[in-house]
């Protein structure tokens, strides 16, 4: 069987991306492959929380320059894990998916916690190694940067291993949508 790309963008959402490290830049470079998966067939993904913010409200929408089409899937969460109480593996069921390039927020939170459940769904990842972002943290007094844990986001995912599948982080001009 052939693999069937997705691009997956996961809470690019203006709510969210408040104090984010680089956002300009990841919301560029989203939109960039955004417009490139679009011009090569390949099925784009949104994913929006719905916890955090009240669908439709200014924090809810997606950060311009994003912005969905009317045949473009958009699933609903309220967990980090993008497919825990959602439909996305329905959808990307729906369209054949096997293989998921992922870009978006919170790098820590809901992008680990995604592509690590991709990876173990059987699907094979791609994370966009310049196309996602975070805030600062702390933690039992321990400061971390944001511009540290995407770092460390792209290192742990760059190491993960799963029989049979294939991972990459690579950065959104040499992302391969296969």
């Amino acid at each position: 069987m052939t693999a069937r790309t997705a691009l997956l963008v996961i809470d690019l959402q203006t709510g969210v991306l408040d104090g984010c490290v680089d956002a300009a830049g990841v919301l560029s470079r989203t939109a960039a492959l955004v417009d490139r998966a679009r011009a090569e067939g390949v099925p784009v993904v949104w994913v929006q929380d719905h916890g955090a913010f009240e669908v439709d409200s200014p924090d809810w929408r997606l950060a311009p320059p994003l912005a969905r089409r009317d045949d473009e899937a958009v699933v609903r969460k309220t967990y980090r894990d993008s497919f825990a109480g959602t439909d996305l593996a329905d959808v990307l069921a729906g369209l054949g998916v096997t293989h998921l390039v992922v870009a978006g927020a919170q790098s820590d939170y809901c992008i680990r916690t995604t592509t690590q459940s991709a990876a173990v769904r059987g699907f094979d990842v791609t994370l966009v190694s310049d196309a996602h972002t975070t805030t600062d943290a702390e933690y039992d007094g321990v400061r971390i940067s944001g511009e540290q844990i995407v770092a460390h986001t792209t290192m742990y995912f760059r190491g993960l291993r799963y029989p049979g599948r294939r991972y990459a982080a690579e950065p959104h001009d040499r992302v391969v949508l296969d």
